[in-house]
């Protein structure tokens, strides 16, 4: 029980500092809520006034001292109060006791709003302005990726006596349509085989291995009506073939104007960076597979974004993620709320692309 308690009292040691109390953590944990609810640097009188931390105000000025010393909170002006650093937000949000959870209402709200999309295209818009509101923040979310996605079902219809059109679904809801012109004219009977054998050959395989299940389909067939199967195959393996996958869609940009102070300079950089869909789709291509991410400041691999931090996670239907989403903001940010809001719409978005 004591090497127990002793452990409950350290710190992370990837933080790279010594020991830190359960106390100083405490004070740290106070910093950092009232400096994101007022966005004015904290002294040591504001903290016992507005937190029940059970020591003296001397105590406290002492625990900011060696807050400050080891790096985690600064002191911005002269006789101003102390503000917390990039490390300091790092710690907070490595030790959250536990990220904020979205109320009943809001659940609902979140539920009923996404439950209204009509395909994918509009899913994702719902999501991103969703996101954006939710955090007020910049919300980013990336379209489910081909590449993770499997084949819900293959369709063919026939327009005319030599064209048909090819629509591919998957299980993500993503539908893709093509037409396909025949080298001749296309039975109804050679239609249908082609469809039950398509779907009994590539229905729940990954996109990419969807090719090698198909390769020898056209043997199944006889030999007049091979060209047509084969042009069929061709225009489907085209279309799986596309990366046209890697797509984005950005909103609440405009919600970063409430931030204006929070930006040492100029909020400049940061927009450049937005409009950069490379540089978003590398953010997100960061988060980890399982669990959220969050990158604070100039954990960030790209300068323009260095006064900001992005939480992000991937969603996807069942267990499997196929993209990711997240917010973009700035480092005074309301943590365990955002992390609350980005993780409960990643659930819904994936239990509406499980159940479309």
């Amino acid at each position: 029980m004591a090497n127990e308690r002793r452990d409950e009292r350290l710190i992370d040691t990837r933080a790279g500092v010594r020991p830190l109390d359960e106390r100083r953590l405490a004070v740290l944990r106070a910093i950092v809520q009232d400096y994101v609810g007022t966005e004015e640097p904290v002294g040591s009188k504001a903290l016992v006034e507005r937190h029940n931390l059970g020591v003296s105000p001397a105590t406290v000025r002492n625990d900011m001292a060696a807050l400050e010393e080891d790096g985690f909170i600064h002191q911005p002006h002269t006789s101003a109060g102390r503000i917390p650093t990039d490390k300091g937000y790092r710690l907070f949000v490595d030790r959250l006791a536990e990220v904020k959870p979205m109320t009943a209402p809001e659940r609902r709200a979140i539920r009923h709003f996404l439950e209204g999309a009509v395909d994918l295209d509009d899913v994702v818009a719902r999501t991103v302005r969703l996101l954006a509101q939710l955090t007020r923040q910049v919300a980013v979310v990336q379209y489910p990726s081909l590449t993770r996605s499997t084949v819900r079902h293959i369709e063919l219809v026939a327009l005319a006596p030599a064209k048909v059109m090819l629509v591919l679904i998957t299980n993500t809801g993503r539908v893709e349509q093509r037409i396909v012109d025949c080298p001749g004219a296309v039975g109804e009977t050679v239609l249908a085989d082609l469809r039950a054998k398509l779907n009994a050959n590539a229905s729940g395989r990954r996109l990419p291995d969807v090719p090698a299940a198909l390769e020898d389909l056209p043997n199944a067939f006889e030999q007049d009506d091979r060209p047509v199967v084969s042009t069929v195959l061709a225009t489907l393996f085209e279309t799986l073939a596309e990366q046209n996958e890697e797509r984005i869609m950005l909103a609440g940009t405009a919600n970063l104007t409430r931030f204006g102070h929070d930006f040492p300079l100029t909020i400049q950089p940061v927009l450049e960076a937005l409009e950069e869909q490379v540089v978003l789709l590398r953010l997100l291509g960061e988060t980890a597979e399982s669990g959220m991410t969050v990158r604070i400041g100039r954990e960030i691999d790209y300068e323009g974004l260095n006064s900001t931090s992005v939480v992000s996670v991937g969603y996807g239907s069942g267990d499997q993620s196929v993209a990711k989403l997240g917010v973009i903001g700035p480092t005074r940010m309301d943590y365990p709320g955002t992390m609350g809001a980005v993780r409960a719409v990643a659930r819904y978005v994936g239990q509406i692309l499980a159940e479309s």
